[in-house]
């Protein structure tokens, strides 16, 4: 990212950019800052946009290869297009780009042994977008509080993410409803927090599974209840229970291995303060607890999926262990 920062700065574009990985919100800032760095103030006539399969090669090539109408570029984004994940023809015409087009390909997904993929990495620029750090986070959440003239203290930023989670749209959503929750005050608090934002369905999850842990089996229910209550689906909850019962058992084997926070964080794929949740966590179950409660998650699954149980009562039941 820092590397499009310069090209922008310093108006020397690559002829391809490739924008992929996991994080919507920063595809889509990079993806505008670049649309507005090439275009400048030139004719819409300069743009091409495409999305999902089924876009035509030989239309995105016409496009590019046609001079700019009274400007540097033409600029094509390019989004969702598959390409990177199939033996595309495209992949020859990418060391054709002229001088005068840009191309920004935006995608989820993509394989890093193809053509495509090979094409963009020799001639343009390539960026994996998979979110920022946790600390790297914070710094955001507080920028962009401090242009709202609002002021958070770091445990409330921690307290946010653990409530909201790391995806940056939402983020993002939630401050927007804070800044309007605080407004005539300059500092935001976990009370407000509390009050306004919407707590991540994980995060409900770690807090069902900690009652059963603790043999508050009531509570658990209750918890429950209150998903049904907001439109969650049975075999939803049933199947991130599932993934928690599992995520516990694999901290447990790393923890008896001694293997560190970080690599925790890396192997569940989550950001460090959610791994040191779960190590806390699985320090509260058995390792032959969880083992039952997963064998048995997967059985009420089945006998789901045969018709011999209801969703809602196969919960139940897991809950009530």
């Amino acid at each position: 990212m820092k590397n499009i920062k310069e090209h922008i700065k310093n108006k020397e574009f690559k002829r391809v950019y490739l924008l992929y990985g996991t994080e919507e919100y920063l595809k889509r800032l990079y993806r505008n800052k670049l649309k507005e760095a090439v275009l400048e103030n030139s004719d819409s006539m300069n743009l091409a946009e495409y999305a999902g399969k089924g876009i035509d090669e030989k239309e995105v090539r016409s496009f590019a290869d046609t001079m700019p109408f009274f400007a540097d570029y033409h600029l094509l984004i390019l989004e969702n297009t598959g390409w990177f994940k199939s033996a595309a023809d495209f992949a020859d015409y990418i060391p054709e780009i002229p001088d005068t087009a840009v191309l920004v390909f935006v995608e989820t997904d993509v394989d890093k042994r193809g053509r495509m993929y090979k094409a963009v990495k020799e001639h343009g620029y390539i960026c994996e977008m998979n979110g920022m750090t946790e600390q790297e986070l914070k710094l955001w959440v507080a920028s962009l509080l401090k242009r709202e003239n609002r002021k958070i203290t770091e445990n409330t930023v921690q307290f946010l993410l653990e409530q909201v989670g790391t995806d940056m749209s939402r983020l993002q959503n939630e401050l927007e409803k804070l800044i309007c929750y605080t407004m005539g005050r300059d500092t935001i608090t976990t009370e407000d927090i509390k009050a306004v934002c919407s707590e991540q369905l994980t995060g409900k999850i770690f807090v069902m599974t900690e009652a059963m842990a603790n043999g508050r089996r009531k509570q658990a229910l209750e918890l429950y209840y209150d998903l049904l209550a907001l439109q969650e689906k049975p075999m939803g909850i049933l199947y991130l229970i599932q993934r928690q019962f599992h995520f516990l058992l694999i901290v447990k084997e790393m923890k008896k291995a001694g293997t560190d926070k970080s690599s925790v964080a890396s192997a569940l794929g989550v950001p460090p303060f959610a791994a040191q949740k779960y190590l806390s966590q699985a320090d509260r179950f058995q390792t032959e607890a969880l083992q039952r409660l997963l064998d048995y998650s997967l059985t009420l699954e089945e006998d789901v999926k045969t018709g011999r149980l209801k969703e809602q009562l196969a919960v139940e039941l897991l809950l009530g262990q």
